[in-house]
């Protein structure tokens, strides 16, 4: 079974995403608009635009079994559609990444030459004394905003997600022989649900927010 594209008002998508963990096995989603998916999610904003996140995509059933137990039995995993797996490279925060990038920009006409050697040339100073810890708080900033991104896109097209970071992240690593450049950072199912997500409730707003500087 296959769903066609569609999209849906934003803020609609927003109230209506839920994570949905009952997925229905026969909706099969192309590789074509998985692709789709993640180029939308990709527009989301990053530090200095150096694309630090990676997926790797799951549509095989052989492979989604064997990613069964490492998510704990999780029946979602074996049911949805694609299991994407949102990862960060440590490798982006590079010169020679942020000069690939740009020329791309440059050959496309949104920059010259000499705001892509300034930009550049800023990278060291921007990651270059960071600590191995300070850049992977990084990679997960950027990666949940691309994460999030990919969800809303998926809800605009009809079909439903769910985060998850119950999982066991060394197994996973070791069965994929995932390399040390890569950081994990979240696991998204995606598919068509058979029920629909349980209604949450969120605190006020006013509970959550602090302003000018003033925290009760």
């Amino acid at each position: 079974m296959k769903y066609s594209k569609h999209t849906s008002d934003f803020y609609d998508v927003i109230r209506e995403r839920r994570s949905v963990r009952i997925y229905d096995p026969s909706v099969v989603i192309s590789d074509e608009e998985i692709k789709e998916l993640i180029g939308e999610a990709i527009l989301a904003p990053n530090a200095h635009n150096l694309n630090t996140w990676r997926f790797m995509v799951f549509t095989d059933q052989k492979l989604k079994d064997k990613l069964h137990p490492i998510a704990l039995g999780q029946r979602q995993i074996r049911e949805a559609s694609a299991v994407i797996v949102m990862l960060g490279d440590m490798n982006a925060y590079t010169v020679e990444n942020s000069d690939r990038i740009n020329q791309k920009a440059v050959d496309a006409g949104f920059m010259t030459k000499e705001v892509k050697e300034k930009i550049n040339n800023s990278i060291d100073d921007f990651s270059g004394h960071e600590s191995e810890q300070t850049k992977r708080e990084w990679l997960m900033i950027d990666s949940s905003l691309a994460a999030m991104q990919f969800m809303l896109a998926a809800k605009a097209r009809g079909y439903d997600t769910v985060p998850m970071i119950g999982y066991d992240v060394e197994k996973f690593r070791k069965e994929f022989n995932i390399p040390k450049n890569l950081v994990n950072v979240v696991m998204i199912a995606l598919g068509k649900g058979k029920e629909t997500g349980f209604p949450t409730v969120r605190l006020e707003v006013d509970e959550v927010t602090y302003w000018n500087g003033k925290i009760n």
